[in-house]
């Protein structure tokens, strides 16, 4: 965008040109942009991904600071990243990984083998507090062979491992600078921290020691963080930012019409649920849970939350993942359902429940809609809308809820079903061992059995109420290049933009 205050009349600017010596034409040339500004609904609380499970820190650092063993790509391929190759055991519980040789960090410490090692095994600490914790804590041993051969031996198989090395809770961090990493993130990344406006932006600048630094087009990049619908309009509107990645859908439809603007409407492979705090009475009562399910009316939802774009989902996992199958049968909309459910309970209604809302549009309009669908079966639900940072403390962590709105946004989290104080309190013994026999399945047939074994489970316990699987719109000026059309995982790939 060209400030007004930069622009000339045509016959001041004729005369200006007329008062120039004699250039080539090339020198009058427009300097081609080298800096972007992208805009994000959620601030990240901190800039350190292996300490926080909010994806919005991943969006800014992934790829971008921070790298990993692995890289994933826009269409859910997985291909070398600091690992250059790798060699898989026939028993699928050994990886060997050749680092690339000579990274460095960005304060000049080698990315070798012991950065490796010392990665993981922070990860898996008994103080730590990386939300893919259970992956690490599955390797037996990270060995060190030489400074850029390392050995890792699993417990069990994982035949998603080479993708969890890729997403951001797997990032190599140097380790005389990983405690201070939330704050002053050192990485080997093409970019690196030049300033955080707390509640405004994040900048980021080219590091000039970086590999590969030629091939990245951009000097400068801004995330800026902006939370409400109608201000997002605005300021793609005014060319304040030049794309909005996953911005909320309402007014997508100005945008197709267009012309300086294109339109990405990216696949997902994220689940938009109903959490349910199953350790709270009486959401300990299946009965209960079935009629929490019984009342809500999915695709309602996805036109008052998700403005049209979304699909139903009964169970948490989506439509295109390997062994999906279609569970929105098990608990469909039957409100008089709802109302004998809660009646065979014993609960008198009505029940009175809490809806805690991040500050995401979905959440807070789907939220308005669940909350209406609830009141017609006898639950009355008090809606508190929290910030980022208190859902993150008082919801996931401290489990101070009810239910709440939340999209899971990782491909492969079934395993979060089978963690032991995770936030929403579902244990099962016989989903912990279908999901152990999932690990250990090496056979795709099997497996892909044994996973639609597991939704079918997760659906009838209603562990939480499935409501659907996002489509995320992503808005940008016509001439930004290199952005995702697809989005396995929440990434903003600043290597692959440049302008055209």
């Amino acid at each position: 965008m060209i400030h007004r205050r930069h622009l000339l009349s045509r016959a001041a600017t004729s005369a200006a040109l007329a008062s120039l010596p004699t250039l080539p034409l090339a020198a009058l040339a427009q300097v081609k942009k080298d800096s972007v500004t992208l805009a994000m609904t959620l601030e990240p609380t901190g800039l350190d991904p292996t300490s926080g499970a909010a994806s919005a820190i991943a969006e800014v650092t992934l790829y971008n600071i921070y790298e990993t063993l692995t890289k994933i790509n826009s269409d859910g391929s997985v291909t070398p990243l600091l690992a250059q190759s790798w060699e898989v055991s026939p028993d699928l519980k050994t990886y060997t990984f050749k680092l690339r040789p000579g990274v460095k960090f960005q304060n000049g410490e080698p990315c070798n083998a012991q950065a490796v090692k010392f990665s993981f095994e922070r990860a898996a600490a008994e103080k730590s507090t990386n939300k893919d914790k259970r992956t690490f804590a599955s390797m037996e041993r990270v060995a060190v062979i030489d400074d850029l051969t390392v050995v890792i031996l699993n417990k069990a198989l994982d035949p998603d491992f080479l993708f969890l090395m890729g997403q951001a809770t797997a990032i190599i961090v140097e380790p005389k600078s990983a405690d201070s990493n939330a704050t002053q993130p050192v990485g080997t990344g093409p970019f690196q921290l030049s300033a955080w406006n707390k509640g405004a932006s994040v900048a980021l600048s080219k590091w000039p020691g970086y590999r590969a630094a030629s091939s990245i087009k951009l000097n400068k990049a801004t995330f800026r963080f902006i939370s409400d619908p109608a201000a997002q309009v605005a300021a793609l509107l005014a060319g304040d930012v030049d794309a909005f990645v996953r911005v909320t859908p309402r007014s997508v439809a100005q945008f197709k019409a267009n012309p300086k603007f294109q339109v990405l409407v990216s696949g997902s492979r994220a689940k938009t649920i109903l959490a349910i705090n199953n350790k709270k009475k009486p959401l300990d009562d299946v009965r209960v849970r079935r009629a929490i399910a019984a009342a809500i009316d999915r695709k309602a939802v996805i036109e008052g939350g998700a403005d049209g774009y979304g699909q139903p989902i009964g169970s948490h996992y989506v439509p295109g993942a390997f062994g999906y199958v279609d569970t929105t049968g098990i608990n469909p909309y039957n409100p008089e359902k709802a109302k004998a459910l809660l009646a065979e309970a014993g609960i008198k209604t009505p029940l009175e429940l809490s809806l805690k809302l991040p500050p995401a549009p979905y959440a807070r309009q789907g939220g308005e809609v669940i909350a209406a669908q609830l009141a017609k079966v006898g639950i009355v639900v008090k809606i508190e809308n929290v910030e980022w940072a208190q859902w993150l403390s008082g919801t996931y962590t401290n489990k101070n809820y009810d239910l709440t709105i939340i999209s899971h946004v990782e491909p492969f989290d079934l395993g979060n079903y089978a963690k032991p104080g995770y936030y929403w309190g579902y244990e099962s013994a016989k989903f912990n061992a279908l999901f152990d026999k999932i690990q250990n399945s090496p056979r795709a047939a099997e497996r892909a059995k044994l996973l639609g074994e597991a939704q079918r489970l997760l659906a009838n316990d209603a562990a939480n109420a499935f409501l659907y699987q996002p489509q995320w719109v992503s808005v940008a000026h016509k001439n930004l290049k290199g952005l995702w059309k697809d989005m396995p995982i929440f990434v903003n790939d600043l290597s692959a933009l440049s302008w055209g």
